[in-house]
């Protein structure tokens, strides 16, 4: 199932969620509306806004409100790009350079700073306390994985629980508060909210764990980024994690030293040694749990094409090959 399908349910909105997007973009300080507008037109998924827009239709959700959540939730994310790609010094992403390499790191975490104040007035147009609550806690949760990434970086110490931690406040967050938004919207009892939480909360986990996997894919020209960007920048996510922890003390020696070096030097050596344990299906059989888990959740949804799509998601999510 590609997006498009995925998206068939609510095409209406997701082009409504488009158009505000551009709109709420549009500053009088041109830098801004040029480097939003740059990363927001770069062919993202838009995966996070998608589930927004579901889950508020699967919970019976009438308004348009979730027009703006969903929008929220996009510029949040966006912001997290501009500031991570610095952080990284990443050059590309999505098979285009990056903001920070085209305007610089100044003006890239500038305007995010913008798209994060940017997405707090929009959530308070809502005018809705819970929202702006969840929100807010996911936005501090992110910083916090940010921050734990960092220490993390080039520490070949880090284990599986460490890793795990990092990507359910990085990642997973934010489809968490965005699916358990559609619910709120909806006026949905405490039980089929805390079920969209939990079907957002694995479905990011999911998404992560596919991300990095397909980083040391030979074939992952589709990701949009080089092979092995993690490990350039000392990153060392699960793939890497598990092949020391199963592989020959060679092996560990290698990815223990790329960890700590960072750069591409012995990338193929490291793609090799990942390849020969089985660090891959590891992390995919892992992924493909968490996707399990996400549509059990879907069980307090009522029937609907909406909730047949968020299945199909948690599907997509473990599937893709980007």
């Amino acid at each position: 199932m590609d997006i498009s399908t995925l998206r068939q349910p609510v095409a209406e909105d997701v082009k409504a969620v488009d158009a505000l997007i551009l709109r709420r973009l549009r500053s009088d300080v041109v830098l801004i509306s040029q480097i939003g507008s740059y990363i927001v037109n770069s062919g993202g998924k838009r995966l996070r806004p998608l589930s927004v827009l579901l889950a508020a239709r699967a919970c019976g959700y009438n308004g348009q409100r979730h027009i703006d959540l969903a929008a929220v939730v996009e510029f949040i994310h966006t912001a997290t790009l501009l500031h991570d790609d610095v952080v990284d010094a990443s050059e590309l992403r999505r098979n285009r350079e990056t903001a920070n390499v085209v305007w610089g790191n100044e003006a890239s975490v500038l305007v995010g700073d913008f798209l994060y104040s940017r997405a707090f007035e929009m959530m308070v147009d809502v005018g809705r306390m819970k929202v702006m609550d969840i929100l807010s806690h996911a936005t501090n949760r992110i910083a916090e994985g940010e921050v734990l990434q960092l220490l993390n970086t080039r520490d070949p110490d880090t284990d599986e629980t460490r890793y795990m931690e990092v990507i359910t406040r990085k990642t997973a967050t934010l489809f968490e508060a965005g699916v358990r938004l559609g619910a709120v919207l909806a006026e949905s009892t405490t039980s089929v909210e805390e079920a969209a939480a939990n079907y957002g909360l694995n479905l990011g986990i999911a998404f992560q764990l596919i991300d990095d996997a397909l980083d040391y894919s030979k074939e992952n020209g589709e990701l949009g980024k080089n092979v092995g960007d993690d490990l350039d920048e000392g990153k060392p996510t699960l793939p890497v994690i598990r092949a020391m922890a199963v592989g020959s003390p060679h092996q560990r020696a290698l990815l223990r030293q790329a960890i700590e070096q960072g750069g591409r030097d012995q990338i193929d050596l490291v793609i090799e040694a990942i390849a020969s344990t089985d660090a891959i299906p590891y992390t995919t059989r892992l992924a493909e749990g968490y996707a399990n888990r996400a549509k059990l959740a879907l069980a307090a949804f009522p029937p609907c094409p909406a909730t047949a799509a968020l299945e199909s998601l948690a599907d997509f999510s473990v599937n893709r090959t980007h």
